[in-house]
């Protein structure tokens, strides 16, 4: 019975480190994501402003369009 206890006591200490490991990053990225955000319209516009473009709102749409689709 002891070699039993011991495998049904590793097996879960495994499951709660999965489960653990998988709430502790989630909140991680989510915190990331919070400080950098994804890239926004504006920086688009900085984008082709410093590239010496004048961004048109068609342009910053079809950007950010493609942006998602990827």
């Amino acid at each position: 019975m002891d070699l039993w206890a011991a495998i049904g006591l590793a097996v879960f200490a495994l499951i709660v480190g999965a489960v653990a490991g998988f709430f502790i990053s989630r909140k991680i990225f989510q915190d990331q994501l919070k400080k950098n955000p994804p890239i926004n319209e504006k920086q688009i516009r900085t984008m082709l402003t410093m590239m010496g473009r004048k961004p048109s709102e068609k342009q910053v749409r079809e950007i950010m369009r493609g942006m998602s689709q990827q």
